[in-house]
Protein backbone atom coordinates (compact mmCIF):
# COMPACT_ATOMS: atom_id res chain seq x y z
CA UNK A 1 0.00 0.00 0.00
CA UNK A 2 2.72 2.44 0.97
CA UNK A 3 4.78 1.40 -2.07
CA UNK A 4 1.81 2.07 -4.37
CA UNK A 5 1.26 5.48 -2.80
CA UNK A 6 4.94 6.38 -3.26
CA UNK A 7 4.76 5.34 -6.91
CA UNK A 8 1.68 7.52 -7.43
CA UNK A 9 3.42 10.51 -5.80
CA UNK A 10 6.51 10.05 -7.98
CA UNK A 11 4.30 9.82 -11.03
CA UNK A 12 2.46 13.00 -10.07
CA UNK A 13 5.71 14.92 -9.54
CA UNK A 14 7.05 13.67 -12.86
CA UNK A 15 3.88 14.73 -14.69
CA UNK A 16 4.02 18.14 -13.07
CA UNK A 17 7.64 18.64 -14.12
CA UNK A 18 6.86 17.45 -17.62
CA UNK A 19 3.97 19.88 -17.95
CA UNK A 20 6.12 22.77 -16.74
CA UNK A 21 8.82 21.82 -19.22
CA UNK A 22 6.28 21.69 -22.04
CA UNK A 23 4.94 25.09 -20.97
CA UNK A 24 8.36 26.77 -20.87
CA UNK A 25 9.44 25.35 -24.21
CA UNK A 26 6.18 24.97 -26.08
CA UNK A 27 4.66 28.39 -25.52
CA UNK A 28 7.65 30.39 -26.88
CA UNK A 29 7.78 28.08 -29.92
CA UNK A 30 4.06 28.45 -30.47
CA UNK A 31 4.26 32.23 -30.24
CA UNK A 32 7.23 32.55 -32.55
CA UNK A 33 5.79 30.18 -35.16
CA UNK A 34 2.43 31.93 -35.04
CA UNK A 35 3.94 35.38 -35.48
CA UNK A 36 6.15 34.17 -38.33
CA UNK A 37 3.29 32.42 -40.14
CA UNK A 38 0.99 35.40 -39.75
CA UNK A 39 3.62 37.80 -41.06
CA UNK A 40 4.14 35.61 -44.11
CA UNK A 41 0.42 35.28 -44.84
CA UNK A 42 -0.24 38.97 -45.06
CA UNK A 43 1.39 42.28 -44.45
CA UNK A 44 -1.78 44.36 -44.61
CA UNK A 45 -2.35 46.72 -41.67
CA UNK A 46 -5.63 45.03 -40.71
CA UNK A 47 -4.11 41.55 -40.52
CA UNK A 48 -1.04 42.85 -38.71
CA UNK A 49 -3.24 44.58 -36.14
CA UNK A 50 -5.30 41.45 -35.60
CA UNK A 51 -2.17 39.36 -35.32
CA UNK A 52 -0.67 41.71 -32.71
CA UNK A 53 -3.89 41.50 -30.71
CA UNK A 54 -3.75 37.69 -30.74
CA UNK A 55 -0.10 37.67 -29.69
CA UNK A 56 -0.85 40.15 -26.89
CA UNK A 57 -3.62 37.89 -25.55
CA UNK A 58 -1.36 34.84 -25.73
CA UNK A 59 1.40 36.65 -23.83
CA UNK A 60 -1.11 37.64 -21.16
CA UNK A 61 -2.08 33.98 -20.84
CA UNK A 62 1.56 32.97 -20.30
CA UNK A 63 1.68 35.47 -17.45
CA UNK A 64 -1.37 33.85 -15.86
CA UNK A 65 0.37 30.49 -16.19
CA UNK A 66 3.35 31.77 -14.21
CA UNK A 67 5.81 33.00 -16.84
CA UNK A 68 6.28 36.42 -15.25
CA UNK A 69 9.31 38.47 -14.34
CA UNK A 70 10.29 37.63 -10.78
CA UNK A 71 13.94 38.74 -10.84
CA UNK A 72 16.00 41.24 -12.84
CA UNK A 73 19.74 40.66 -12.64
CA UNK A 74 21.98 43.52 -13.80
CA UNK A 75 25.75 43.23 -14.11
CA UNK A 76 28.20 46.00 -14.98
CA UNK A 77 26.09 48.90 -13.71
CA UNK A 78 28.09 51.68 -12.08
CA UNK A 79 26.56 54.96 -13.19
CA UNK A 80 23.22 54.21 -14.85
CA UNK A 81 20.43 54.24 -12.26
CA UNK A 82 18.18 51.21 -11.84
CA UNK A 83 14.93 53.01 -12.66
CA UNK A 84 16.31 54.07 -16.04
CA UNK A 85 17.24 50.46 -16.79
CA UNK A 86 13.76 49.24 -15.83
CA UNK A 87 12.18 51.86 -18.07
CA UNK A 88 14.34 50.74 -21.00
CA UNK A 89 13.42 47.09 -20.39
CA UNK A 90 9.71 48.01 -20.10
CA UNK A 91 9.51 45.36 -17.39
CA UNK A 92 8.95 45.09 -13.67
CA UNK A 93 8.21 42.17 -11.34
CA UNK A 94 4.94 40.63 -12.50
CA UNK A 95 5.35 41.57 -16.18
CA UNK A 96 4.87 38.56 -18.51
CA UNK A 97 8.44 37.64 -19.36
CA UNK A 98 7.57 36.87 -22.98
CA UNK A 99 6.34 40.45 -23.34
CA UNK A 100 9.93 41.66 -22.95
CA UNK A 101 11.60 42.08 -26.33
CA UNK A 102 15.38 41.60 -25.81
CA UNK A 103 16.32 43.22 -29.12
CA UNK A 104 14.22 46.31 -28.46
CA UNK A 105 15.45 46.52 -24.86
CA UNK A 106 19.06 46.32 -26.06
CA UNK A 107 18.46 49.20 -28.48
CA UNK A 108 16.85 51.29 -25.76
CA UNK A 109 19.64 50.66 -23.26
CA UNK A 110 22.34 51.52 -25.78
CA UNK A 111 20.79 54.96 -26.30
CA UNK A 112 21.48 55.83 -22.65
CA UNK A 113 24.42 58.21 -22.10
CA UNK A 114 26.56 55.88 -19.98
CA UNK A 115 25.86 52.58 -21.78
CA UNK A 116 28.27 51.46 -24.49
CA UNK A 117 26.88 47.94 -25.05
CA UNK A 118 24.11 45.85 -23.52
CA UNK A 119 23.14 42.17 -23.51
CA UNK A 120 19.63 41.10 -22.46
CA UNK A 121 18.52 37.49 -21.95
CA UNK A 122 15.24 35.92 -20.88
CA UNK A 123 16.01 33.07 -18.52
CA UNK A 124 12.77 31.20 -18.07
CA UNK A 125 10.67 30.95 -16.06
CA UNK A 126 11.14 34.39 -14.50
CA UNK A 127 14.60 35.96 -14.72
CA UNK A 128 15.74 38.83 -16.95
CA UNK A 129 19.51 39.00 -17.20
CA UNK A 130 21.15 42.28 -18.22
CA UNK A 131 24.86 42.81 -18.74
CA UNK A 132 26.09 46.37 -19.36
CA UNK A 133 29.41 47.75 -20.47
CA UNK A 134 29.40 51.38 -19.37
CA UNK A 135 31.48 54.26 -20.67
CA UNK A 136 34.32 55.52 -18.48
CA UNK A 137 34.87 59.30 -18.40
CA UNK A 138 38.41 60.10 -19.51
CA UNK A 139 38.74 63.83 -20.14
CA UNK A 140 37.01 67.09 -20.89
CA UNK A 141 37.21 68.09 -24.55
CA UNK A 142 37.19 71.77 -25.51
CA UNK A 143 36.42 72.46 -29.15
CA UNK A 144 34.26 74.77 -31.21
CA UNK A 145 33.52 77.00 -28.24
CA UNK A 146 32.09 74.21 -26.08
CA UNK A 147 33.30 71.65 -23.55
CA UNK A 148 32.14 68.02 -23.57
CA UNK A 149 32.91 64.84 -21.63
CA UNK A 150 34.62 62.03 -23.59
CA UNK A 151 35.48 58.39 -22.95
CA UNK A 152 38.60 56.41 -23.89
CA UNK A 153 37.32 55.92 -27.42
CA UNK A 154 37.04 59.67 -27.89
CA UNK A 155 33.24 59.42 -27.99
CA UNK A 156 31.19 62.15 -26.35
CA UNK A 157 29.23 61.17 -23.23
CA UNK A 158 26.17 63.45 -23.47
CA UNK A 159 25.73 64.40 -19.83
CA UNK A 160 25.43 67.71 -18.01
CA UNK A 161 26.36 69.56 -15.90
CA UNK A 162 30.10 68.85 -16.01
CA UNK A 163 31.07 70.39 -12.67
CA UNK A 164 31.73 67.02 -11.04
CA UNK A 165 34.29 66.20 -13.77
CA UNK A 166 36.31 69.39 -13.30
CA UNK A 167 39.36 67.44 -12.08
CA UNK A 168 39.65 65.44 -15.30
CA UNK A 169 42.32 66.46 -17.85
CA UNK A 170 41.35 69.07 -20.41
CA UNK A 171 42.22 68.41 -24.07
CA UNK A 172 41.78 71.17 -26.61
CA UNK A 173 41.18 71.36 -30.38
CA UNK A 174 39.18 69.40 -32.93
CA UNK A 175 41.52 66.42 -33.21
CA UNK A 176 42.23 66.09 -29.50
CA UNK A 177 39.46 63.64 -28.56
CA UNK A 178 40.65 60.83 -30.83
CA UNK A 179 44.17 60.92 -29.34
CA UNK A 180 43.31 61.76 -25.72
CA UNK A 181 43.61 58.22 -24.32
CA UNK A 182 47.09 57.77 -25.78
CA UNK A 183 48.23 61.09 -24.34
CA UNK A 184 46.79 60.46 -20.87
CA UNK A 185 48.38 57.01 -20.71
CA UNK A 186 51.72 58.61 -21.57
CA UNK A 187 51.34 61.32 -18.93
CA UNK A 188 50.51 58.67 -16.32
CA UNK A 189 54.04 57.28 -16.68
CA UNK A 190 55.21 60.33 -14.67
CA UNK A 191 52.34 60.78 -12.18
CA UNK A 192 53.89 63.60 -10.13
CA UNK A 193 54.33 65.76 -13.21
CA UNK A 194 51.06 64.63 -14.80
CA UNK A 195 49.14 66.08 -11.85
CA UNK A 196 50.45 69.53 -12.77
CA UNK A 197 49.20 69.43 -16.39
CA UNK A 198 46.20 71.73 -16.59
CA UNK A 199 45.53 71.44 -20.34
CA UNK A 200 46.79 69.69 -23.46
CA UNK A 201 46.41 71.40 -26.83
CA UNK A 202 46.49 69.34 -30.02
CA UNK A 203 48.60 71.14 -32.65
CA UNK A 204 48.01 70.44 -36.34
CA UNK A 205 46.60 67.04 -35.35
CA UNK A 206 50.21 65.88 -35.11
CA UNK A 207 51.54 66.71 -31.66
CA UNK A 208 50.73 68.26 -28.25
CA UNK A 209 51.50 71.41 -26.32
CA UNK A 210 51.07 70.96 -22.58
CA UNK A 211 50.11 73.72 -20.16
CA UNK A 212 51.75 73.06 -16.78
CA UNK A 213 50.71 74.81 -13.57
CA UNK A 214 48.46 76.93 -15.78
CA UNK A 215 51.53 79.01 -16.62
CA UNK A 216 54.22 77.16 -18.58
CA UNK A 217 53.83 75.78 -22.12
CA UNK A 218 55.73 72.60 -22.97
CA UNK A 219 56.09 71.81 -26.68
CA UNK A 220 56.22 68.04 -27.26
CA UNK A 221 57.49 66.51 -30.52
CA UNK A 222 55.25 64.71 -33.00
CA UNK A 223 57.47 61.61 -32.75
CA UNK A 224 58.87 60.03 -29.58
CA UNK A 225 56.70 62.21 -27.34
CA UNK A 226 57.00 59.71 -24.49
CA UNK A 227 60.80 60.02 -24.45
CA UNK A 228 60.54 63.82 -24.38
CA UNK A 229 58.02 63.64 -21.53
CA UNK A 230 60.33 61.37 -19.53
CA UNK A 231 63.23 63.77 -20.19
CA UNK A 232 61.20 66.69 -18.86
CA UNK A 233 60.37 64.73 -15.70
CA UNK A 234 64.05 63.93 -15.13
CA UNK A 235 65.01 67.58 -15.54
CA UNK A 236 62.34 68.63 -13.08
CA UNK A 237 63.58 66.13 -10.50
CA UNK A 238 67.25 67.02 -10.96
CA UNK A 239 67.14 70.80 -11.43
CA UNK A 240 63.56 71.99 -10.71
CA UNK A 241 63.32 73.30 -14.25
CA UNK A 242 59.64 74.17 -13.95
CA UNK A 243 60.28 76.23 -10.84
CA UNK A 244 62.34 78.70 -12.83
CA UNK A 245 61.09 81.88 -14.40
CA UNK A 246 60.23 80.37 -17.80
CA UNK A 247 57.27 80.74 -20.12
CA UNK A 248 57.96 78.04 -22.72
CA UNK A 249 59.98 74.82 -22.80
CA UNK A 250 60.55 73.48 -26.31
CA UNK A 251 61.63 69.82 -26.32
CA UNK A 252 60.65 69.01 -29.89
CA UNK A 253 64.27 68.31 -30.87
CA UNK A 254 65.92 65.30 -29.20
CA UNK A 255 69.37 66.91 -28.84
CA UNK A 256 68.46 70.31 -27.43
CA UNK A 257 66.23 72.13 -25.01
CA UNK A 258 65.00 75.63 -25.80
CA UNK A 259 63.72 77.84 -23.00
CA UNK A 260 61.84 81.08 -23.31
CA UNK A 261 62.09 83.03 -20.10
CA UNK A 262 59.51 85.40 -18.74
CA UNK A 263 60.16 89.05 -19.51
CA UNK A 264 61.47 91.02 -16.57
CA UNK A 265 59.03 93.36 -14.91
CA UNK A 266 60.19 96.94 -15.58
CA UNK A 267 61.49 98.60 -12.46
CA UNK A 268 59.71 101.71 -11.18
CA UNK A 269 61.56 105.03 -11.49
CA UNK A 270 62.99 106.18 -8.14
CA UNK A 271 60.97 108.79 -6.33
CA UNK A 272 62.60 112.29 -6.23
CA UNK A 273 62.96 114.01 -2.92
CA UNK A 274 60.95 117.15 -2.39
CA UNK A 275 62.73 120.45 -2.67
CA UNK A 276 65.35 119.15 -5.07
CA UNK A 277 64.28 119.59 -8.72
CA UNK A 278 65.65 117.18 -11.29
CA UNK A 279 68.89 118.12 -12.91
CA UNK A 280 68.71 119.54 -16.42
CA UNK A 281 70.79 118.26 -19.22
CA UNK A 282 73.25 120.74 -20.48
Amino acid sequence: MMAATARRLRGTRFAHRLSRFALWIGVPLLLSSGVYSGAELSRSPAVQSALQSVVHKMVECTGLLGLTVSDITVEGRETTDRETILAALAARPGTPILAVNPRRAKEQLETLPWVRTAVIERRLPGTLYVRLVERKPLALWQHGGKIELIDRMGAVIPVAPLDRFAKLPLVVDAGAAAHAAELIDMLASEPDLAGRVTAAIRVGDRRWNLRIDNAIDVLLPADHAAAAWAQLARLERSSALLQRDVQTIDIRLPDRLVLRVSPETPKEAPMLKKGRPPAKNT
